[in-house]
């Protein structure tokens, strides 16, 4: 009986088609039907043209592989455990002083920082882009913190936040020593424990759920060809 009422309920519909202006008697596609199939193609572009650009937005870093390149910044004697020594580095070649940037460095220090981690750990390279905004932040030696002018940030002698809005530390680099001179390489980001992370950008934690909100970048191998460990 069911069925029966399908039948004549879908048969009644055909012919309510049927009397519709501009339906005839036999054909598949009426006019109601074509309007309600233009309306749902419609609204599914409309969705898409919104929808589309956000993913691409939020899944685009995912894809994102840096150049790999490697930075002699001098011979590892210029650099003392006590203190960070400012170096000019080159962030994106060819895009002119855009490109220009500053990384704080200095050896790695058994007392401050514990067991080396591995070949990339000899010397700590700091960069002096604020995590909070991406302001340059200054090294005040005397209090052995970095200080971001713009919103108060501060960092202790590490790069770890001890104050203000940033979310995480301050970034590294790579960094690697062959025949006595220093190599910097990638930048990576660090959580509060210095775990690393592929690069993050201004704003964005590295701590809990932090870690899995915002997608990581494609590294590439931090070693320089030709590298031994």
């Amino acid at each position: 009986m069911a069925g029966l009422r399908r039948h004549r309920r879908s048969g009644a519909d055909s012919a309510e088609e049927r009397h519709i202006p501009g339906a005839f008697e036999g054909e598949t596609l009426t006019r109601r039907r074509f309007m309600t199939a233009g309306a749902g193609t419609a609204g599914a572009i409309a969705a898409a043209s919104f929808t589309l650009p956000a993913l691409g937005s939020a899944l685009g870093p995912v894809f994102d592989r840096p150049a790999s390149s490697w930075q002699d910044i001098g011979p590892l004697a210029r650099f003392s455990e006590s203190d960070y020594v400012p170096v000019a580095i080159t962030i994106e070649p060819g895009i002119g002083e855009a490109d220009r940037s500053t990384a704080y460095v200095r050896r790695h220090s058994l007392a401050v920082d514990g067991p080396l981690k591995d070949r990339y750990d000899r010397v700590i390279a700091i960069s002096s882009r604020c995590a909070h905004v991406g302001c340059p932040v200054r090294y005040a030696a005397s209090a052995r913190s970095f200080i971001c002018p713009c919103h108060g940030g501060v960092y202790d002698f590490r790069g770890l936040r001890v104050g203000g809005p940033p979310p995480r530390p301050l970034d590294r680099f790579y960094t690697l020593v062959r025949a006595g001179r220093v190599l910097l390489g990638s930048r990576f980001s660090v959580n509060s424990e210095l775990r690393r992370f592929s690069p993050r950008d201004p704003g964005e934690p590295l701590e809990g759920i932090g870690q899995f909100r915002y997608p990581g970048r494609f590294s590439t191998s931090p070693a320089p060809p030709g590298a031994k460990p």
